[in-house]
C-alpha cells in the first residue's frame, strides 16, 4: 500500500466535524450564511480574537477568499504585493490578475516578506503610468512550512501603515501556525496587525471552508455582494458554519494541527539525524528536504510525494506534508524507509 504525503486534503474530514455536519443535516436552516450555524460560528471565532466588531465570512476555499478580498478591496489599477512563492503568485492560475490586478512579485526569504522588500516594490512604482501598490498579502504558514514571529508581523504591520497599504494574511493553514513549537503569536494579535485574515478549514480537517474575518471597516461594506458576484456565496453556509463551530469549540482545530506538526517534527528529526538538509525551517506540517534524485525516485515506490523543485543536477527539493489523519504507522514506515535510504 502506498501512503501519500501529497497534501494535507486528501482525506474527508474530522469524526468531530463530520458529526457536526450530519447533525445539522435533518435540519432547516437559513440561506447563505444567514444562519444559526454560521452565526454560532462567527461568535466563537470574535471570541478567540477578542474583537466583537470583526465581519467573519464563511467562503468554500483559500483562493475563493483571495480572490474575493483582492478584488474588492483594490481600485482597477492597483496592485498586492507578494512572495515569489505566494500562493496568489503561483497556485491560483491567474485568478487575481484576471480580476484586474497584478501580482507584485518580491523574492521573500523562506516565503516570508520583510518590510525592506515591500517598501523597495513601493517605491519602485514611482507614478501613473504603473500600477500603484495597495495590498500586502502574505501567508502563515507560508507556501515553504514555515511562520512569521510577533515582531515579523509587527515590522510588516509597521511597513504598512507608513506607505498606505492593506495587510491581508492568508491562513490556509493558519491552525498549523499557531501550534507550532516556534510560534509565539496569537490569534487576537494577528486581528490586532492585519486588515484581513483568514483561518483554514479544508486544509486542517474540515470537509471543505475557510473563515474570513475582517477588521477594516473600509473593507467591511458591501462585502457581500462581492462574495456573490464572484461566485462563492454558499446557498448551504450552513454547512461552513457547522465545520467551525466544531473547530473553534474547545479548540479542536488547535488540537488537529499540533497532531500534524507533530507527525512531521518525527520525519524532520529523522532526516535531520541523517544530515539532510533543507530548503526551508521545519516549522510546521510541511517538509521541504533536499535529497538526491535517486533516493527520492526510490522513496516514491512506497510512498507519494512532490517535488517541489530541482534543487540541482542530481538533487531535488522534496515535499512532504502530514494531515489531520497521518497515522502514527505511516510516519513510522517513513522514517524507517529514509533511514535505509539515507544511511
Amino acid at each position: 500500500m502506498i501512503y501519500s504525503f501529497m497534501c494535507d486534503y486528501s482525506e474527508g474530514a474530522h469524526p468531530v466535524v463530520l458529526k457536526a455536519v450530519a447533525d445539522e443535516c435533518g435540519k432547516q436552516h437559513g440561506n447563505y450564511g444567514i444562519d444559526e450555524c454560521c452565526d454560532k460560528a462567527a461568535a466563537l471565532i470574535k471570541n478567540s480574537i477578542h474583537r466583537s466588531d470583526a465581519d467573519v465570512h464563511f467562503l468554500p476555499g483559500g483562493t475563493a477568499v483571495n480572490l474575493t478580498v483582492i478584488a474588492h478591496a483594490l481600485r482597477p489599477f492597483e496592485a498586492v504585493i507578494a512572495a515569489k512563492t505566494g500562493h496568489i503568485a503561483v497556485h491560483e492560475t491567474g485568478a487575481i490578475e484576471a480580476s484586474g490586478h497584478k501580482v507584485v512579485t518580491v523574492e521573500g526569504t523562506d516565503g516570508k516578506l520583510t518590510p525592506k522588500e515591500v517598501e523597495d516594490a513601493v517605491l519602485f512604482h514611482t507614478d501613473e503610468h504603473m500600477v500603484r501598490p495597495a495590498m500586502v498579502y502574505i501567508s502563515n504558514s507560508t507556501e515553504l512550512g514555515t511562520i512569521y514571529t510577533k515582531s515579523e508581523l509587527t515590522a510588516l504591520r509597521k511597513c504598512c501603515d507608513e506607505h498606505g497599504l492593506l495587510l491581508m494574511l492568508d491562513g490556509a493553514r493558519l491552525f498549523c501556525a499557531l501550534a507550532s513549537v516556534e510560534n509565539d503569536l496569537s490569534l487576537a494579535d494577528i486581528a490586532a496587525l492585519t486588515d484581513c485574515f483568514y483561518i483554514g478549514g479544508t486544509k486542517n480537517g474540515a470537509l471543505f471552508g475557510e473563515a474570513l474575518v475582517i477588521l477594516n471597516d473600509n473593507l467591511k461594506t458591501a462585502f457581500r455582494f462581492s462574495i456573490k458576484q464572484r461566485g462563492h456565496l454558499t446557498a448551504k453556509g450552513f454547512l461552513l458554519g457547522a465545520q467551525f463551530e466544531a473547530l473553534f469549540t474547545d479548540m479542536l482545530g488547535l488540537d488537529i494541527a499540533r497532531h500534524e506538526n507533530k507527525c512531521a517534527a518525527e520525519i524532520a528529526n529523522t532526516l535531520k539525524d541523517l544530515d539532510v538538509p533543507f530548503f526551508a525551517p521545519a516549522q510546521t506540517n510541511q517538509l521541504f528536504p533536499i535529497l538526491p534524485d535517486v533516493i527520492a525516485e526510490k522513496l516514491g515506490e512506497d510512498f507519494e510525494l512532490s517535488i517541489w523543485k530541482k534543487y540541482d543536477a542530481s538533487h531535488s527539493v522534496v515535499r512532504l506534508v502530514t494531515s489531520w489523519s497521518t497515522p502514527q504507522w505511516a510516519v513510522d514506515a517513513l522514517n524507517e524507509k529514509l533511514t535505509k535510504l539515507c544511511k
